[in-house]
């Protein structure tokens, strides 16, 4: 057998080979010595690789086989290839003996292979460049009493932008002053309820984040849970015990699907009569694919609703920033369990949002995500349609999830299956109240927002492989779309 070996030194920087054996098909060979290279770490994630051209020539290969090659591997996940960028070694294609690395550092684990884990927007699409031309404009326009102790409502430059914004694209009824600039949803919770204006009990819906509730209880706050249908949380199982409710009526977290027009108009009934409070979760709000984003409940109440929102799933958690929009009887209240000092969200951070928001740049980029997660969840639904058809997908109409109904029995065999595969996702029992008067039911919340571009198929397929497993493949009956 001979062999070809190509010095890549000068084009990627490394002192590597490509080796080729000389036997069998050529490109099926190329591919192989690239997976090898790069499975051994001798082609570092990142790595550029050299035009398929420049590649043919020194291999002796057609261009088009090198072409083949590179484009099999990455659709494979092993490379990526961008307009401007090159070809790269993917940066989810880590090694072997990087991942051993990362174990012993620390004893922690890279994670899994494949990451599907709800609530998490794709963490590679943050718009990088816009938001430094932002935070560019912001900190050379800002005043120099920006960069003192400063507003614990948040800075005025944030908050007029989050008004016009918020009333553009929301509905929201609201001005500055009714604003409290705060680092996300679990942090208000925390000022509303941890030594703030709000006490228990407080009605929530039967499915919801653990996190949340966790909490809550911290804060001695007893919660209640509502049952959760079709059309969203029963508002009708309201009594007078009590004051507040708290709900996500743009898209249910996580079962899906907006709550109906006439438990809207129910609840805000029940909140005059009884003198209640709403607290509105905007979750996933702007991120609508079926029909025009369903507005705000707080446009229908403006002095009965708390509306919170923040950056976390149309930017990116890593910019703390979430903002209150209150009634006025509960902004000092508010302001006072915040302290004189903010100590949460950074000046500099809200001035670039400001920009960004005033410059179009946010809307921008959450016209573009919505159209890439559309896509994602269009090729999502087409593959288990295909490859898994037992499976009823819902909660799909909106945001950056779907719940995947399973057979009755099959949630922790499925859970465990793609453990197994390297999978993550969710369970959707782990997201039911305890106290819940619900039917069981077996299920998985999937994250499809979650990859990077050049990792969702090699993760939709991974999924879609536990799913077609004969243990998990009884058919079910139909649920709510």
């Amino acid at each position: 057998m001979t062999e070809n070996w190509v010095n890549l030194a000068e084009r990627i920087g490394a002192d590597l080979h490509l080796e080729l054996p000389g036997g069998g098909g050529r490109r099926a060979a190329l591919t192989r010595a690239l997976r090898a290279a790069v499975r051994s770490g001798r082609l570092a994630p990142g790595t550029r690789l050299p035009p398929y051209r420049s590649l043919a020539a020194d291999l002796g290969l057609a261009r088009n086989t090198v072409a083949d090659a590179y484009a099999e591997l990455v659709a494979e996940g092993w490379l990526t290839a961008r307009q401007g960028s090159g070809t790269r070694v993917a940066l989810g294609a880590q090694p072997a003996p990087a991942r051993q690395a990362a174990r012993s550092a620390g004893g922690r684990s890279p994670g899994p292979a494949h990451d599907l884990r709800q609530g998490q927007p794709d963490a590679s699409s943050f718009p990088r460049a816009a938001w430094l031309a932002s935070a560019r404009r912001a900190v050379t326009a800002a005043p120099n009493e920006a960069f003192g102790p400063g507003d614990p409502r948040g800075r005025p430059e944030l908050r007029r932008a989050l008004a016009e914004y918020l009333a553009r694209t929301r509905g929201v009824r609201t001005d500055a002053d009714r604003i409290v600039v705060c680092s996300g949803f679990a942090h208000a919770l925390r000022l509303l309820f941890g030594g703030g204006p709000l006490t228990g009990p407080l009605a929530v819906e039967g499915y919801g984040l653990p996190f949340h509730r966790g909490l809550l209880e911290q804060a001695g706050v007893r919660t209640r849970p509502l049952t959760v249908d079709g059309d969203g949380a029963r508002v009708d199982e309201l009594s007078k015990v009590e004051r507040a409710v708290l709900l996500t009526p743009a898209h249910q977290f996580p079962t899906g699907g907006p709550l109906h027009s006439r438990r809207r108009t129910a609840v805000v009934e029940w909140a005059a009569a009884s003198d209640g409070l709403i607290l509105e979760d905007d979750y996933d709000g702007e991120f609508r694919y079926d029909r025009q984003p369903v507005g705000a409940v707080q446009g229908l109440a403006p002095d009965r609703v708390l509306y919170i929102g923040s950056a976390s799933k149309s930017l990116s958690p890593a910019v703390r920033l979430g903002w209150m929009v209150l009634p006025d009887h509960l902004v000092d209240g508010a302001l006072k369990a915040k302290g004189e000092r903010e100590a949460w969200a950074g000046v500099l951070d809200q001035l670039a949002l400001a920009d960004f928001l005033d410059s179009g740049s946010y809307d921008r980029h959450v016209r573009r995500m919505r159209q890439r997660y559309r896509a994602r969840r269009d090729r999502f639904v087409t593959a288990l349609a295909e490859q898994a058809p037992h499976v009823h997908v819902t909660g799909i109409a909106a945001g950056l999830h779907a719940v995947l109904r399973l057979p009755p029995g099959t949630e922790t065999a499925a859970l465990e299956a793609a453990t197994r595969a390297g999978v993550a996702v969710d369970g959707l029992s782990m997201f039911r109240h305890p106290a819940a008067r619900l039917p069981p039911e077996d299920g998985l919340v999937v994250g499809y927002a979650t990859p990077p571009d050049h990792a969702f198929e090699n993760a939709l397929q991974a999924l879609v492989r536990v799913l077609a497993r004969p243990e998990l493949s009884r058919r079910t009956g139909a649920g709510s779309p």
